[in-house]
């Protein structure tokens, strides 16, 4: 008896870091936002999901797997994923009497991080978007990055940027059922390539308290945060695409930064207060401020996303200034092994003085390993399958 036939496809997706934040819904079910936003793609070279979907008609019904442990698939915004995905391949099967039947076939879905997940490090929006562009390929569908991102904001909101590579916007949408709220490129990474990130890793625990569910207490009780949504955000998203366009770096700094800090300020305007970052946060912020005072310009810009992980943007003539500093700090954590981490030069700790030191303690105690990549492209189709 011949094998059965079992079509798979395999995908890799990135990680982004937003630099203008998404937070809030205007209609949870279809994951629209209140606000648009911006981010970076990082390389997937360095961070990335691993996703490969496959079927076959004896498939029994569709399964996830992610990371080795068996996830619920029955989910709402999973279930939203997949209706759409089937429903466009079944317009493919309609308009080719040849093509096979694979819309109506179980789907087993595998898919590995190699960061932590659910720790503030963007897991659900590489994940999502790898689920969605494997099975857009293992369908065969003639759907651009575009409409796809409007699919997968249905199963986790920045998910749609990480359909995307280089430097991504948002659009928030005004229509109702949610087709013009999709993820468009701003500029691709070669733009702007020599955009690099130092990710500083304070907690790969689970949040205390997950995305979704600080929305909503935010959207529902913050006064801070209906001023940031009508009025700081829109005029930041034209800002911020105007630096990445011109590639002025002490704009996209100074727009960084304070777009975080708004943001975390509206999880302490929630009732009850939401506290992502820590103390091992802070200190990485106060570094920051002091690199650049240093150097009398904005030679890198932190930003935090829902979690105390400080993601420090530069540019790779400022690698020593910037990596260099937090490798004397912390240059015996995990992470500078590989070839860059090797040759970036660690800054003499004697430089270090004063308020520095105590916030470089503080740092030294909290980070438990870092991360060094840049700005990358969009999801990869690969030949390397995990089912």
């Amino acid at each position: 008896m011949a094998a059965e036939e079992i079509h798979r496809a395999s995908t890799h997706a990135p990680v982004n870091i937003a630099v203008i934040k998404y937070w809030g819904k205007r209609d949870p079910k279809l994951n629209l936002p209140t606000n648009g936003s911006i981010s970076v793609t990082l390389s997937q070279d360095d961070l990335r999901s691993h996703t490969t979907a496959s079927c076959a008609p004896s498939f029994t019904g569709d399964s996830l797997t992610l990371n080795g442990q068996a996830e619920d698939i029955s989910g709402a915004r999973t279930q939203a994923c997949l209706r759409e995905l089937r429903q466009l391949r079944r317009e493919v099967e309609a308009q080719d009497s040849h093509a096979p039947k694979l819309a109506d076939m179980k789907l087993k879905i595998v898919s590995e991080n190699n960061f932590p997940t659910a720790a503030g490090l963007a897991s659900s929006a590489a994940g999502f978007a790898a689920l969605v562009r494997a099975i857009a390929f293992l369908y065969q569908l003639p759907t651009s990055p575009t409409d796809l991102s409007r699919i997968a904001r249905q199963g986790s909101g920045s998910a749609c940027r990480s359909l995307q590579g280089g430097y991504v916007a948002w659009n928030k949408g005004e229509k109702d059922d949610g087709s013009d709220s999709v993820a468009y490129e701003v500029a691709p990474a070669s733009h702007w390539p020599d955009m690099r990130a130092l990710i500083l890793v304070a907690s790969s625990d689970k949040k205390d308290v997950g995305s979704t569910a600080g929305m909503q207490q935010t959207v529902a009780s913050s006064t801070l945060f209906q001023h940031r949504a009508n009025e700081v955000v829109p005029k930041r998203m034209h800002a911020m695409e105007k630096a990445i366009h011109d590639r002025d770096f002490e704009a996209f700094a100074a727009l960084s930064t304070k777009d975080s800090n708004n943001f975390h300020a509206c999880c302490l305007d929630t009732d009850p207060p939401i506290f992502y970052l820590n103390d091992t946060s802070r200190a990485a912020i106060r570094l920051c401020e002091m690199i650049n005072s240093r150097h009398d310009r904005s030679v890198c810009a932190y930003t935090f996303d829902a979690g105390p992980n400080a993601v420090v943007y530069y540019l790779a003539n400022d690698e020593e200034a910037v990596a260099g500093y937090f490798k004397a700090l912390v240059g015996d954590k995990p992470g500078w092994e590989g070839k860059r981490g090797q040759a970036i030069q660690a800054a003499q700790k004697s430089v270090l003085a004063g308020g520095e030191e105590v916030a470089a303690k503080l740092l030294q105690t909290g980070i438990s390993r870092v991360i060094l990549t840049g700005v990358g492209d969009g999801p990869r189709r690969v030949e390397e399958h995990l089912c």
